[in-house]
């Protein structure tokens, strides 16, 4: 998995930093939101929401909070109305960025994604401009304390992975969209819940870049994905690890 992005791997180690911060459950409130009301409150009958759930969980989101948001996003509760844009751009060294955002103001959301792009040496770009680099997939880490890495690999293929790779910290699986709910749902019945699951959009070809553009990029990047409309960060900027310890 040589192509995946530095930068999921440093969202990942982020997060888990972040985890007490009310961020954290904001992005998960929202996504809870959207996916009850894109396909109802019944997590077994809604993928999309079942994974939000698993989220939530994970991040030790209060049942009653989960329950309120689903029940908000089905119409079952008065909520706040939340529409999903992704907005695409152009960051340091030529790196594509999309940017997934669930907003309750259009207006704002935009304008505080353009400022990032031009106040960090970016701008944005029109829609289609970048997306076409990008294909979904979904991604699964597993703690290595939990199962050897044959047996993952078997069961994680025999499930519907595409790719595996032992080399990080925990296992990484990556699967195809189709698959993605079926193998988590296959591994938490086996044990092995995960410690991170989503679905990201990953460039077919990444750009390496280095020194002042790596400094400059990994900014845009943060600042983008501290704004509080914004879900998820995609790039395909790659990042020498050496490098990415000081940027």
């Amino acid at each position: 998995m040589s192509g995946h992005s530095k930068w999921a791997t440093t969202k990942r180690k982020k997060a888990r930093i972040d985890q007490a911060r009310a961020k954290v459950f904001n992005r998960i409130i929202r996504e809870l939101t959207v996916a009850a009301r894109a396909g109802g409150s019944d997590p077994d009958g809604n993928p999309r929401l079942r994974a939000a759930v698993i989220k939530a969980k994970a991040a030790n989101m209060p049942q009653k909070n989960i329950e309120t948001n689903i029940a908000k996003g089905a119409g079952e509760l008065e909520g706040v109305n939340y529409l999903e844009i992704t907005y695409e751009g152009y960051g340091p060294g030529g790196t594509a960025i999309l940017v997934d955002t669930v907003t309750d103001n259009r207006v704002r959301t935009v304008a505080e994604v353009r400022h990032a792009f031009s106040k960090h040496g970016g701008n944005m770009g029109e829609e289609g401009s970048v997306g076409w680099m990008f294909k979904s997939r979904g991604i699964i880490t597993v703690p290595k304390d939990k199962i050897g890495e044959d047996a993952l690999f078997e069961f994680a293929t025999e499930n519907g992975a595409e790719d595996f790779d032992a080399s990080g910290d925990e296992y990484e699986i990556r699967v195809e969209p189709e698959h993605f709910h079926s193998l988590v749902d296959a591994l938490t019945k086996k044990g092995l819940e995960p410690s991170s699951s989503e679905l990201v959009k990953v460039a077919d070809n990444m750009i390496k870049v280095t020194g002042a553009d790596a400094a400059r990029a990994m900014a845009l990047l943060e600042i983008l994905d501290d704004l509080d409309d914004v879900q998820n960060v995609h790039t395909n900027a790659e990042f020498d690890p050496d490098e990415i310890e000081n940027l």
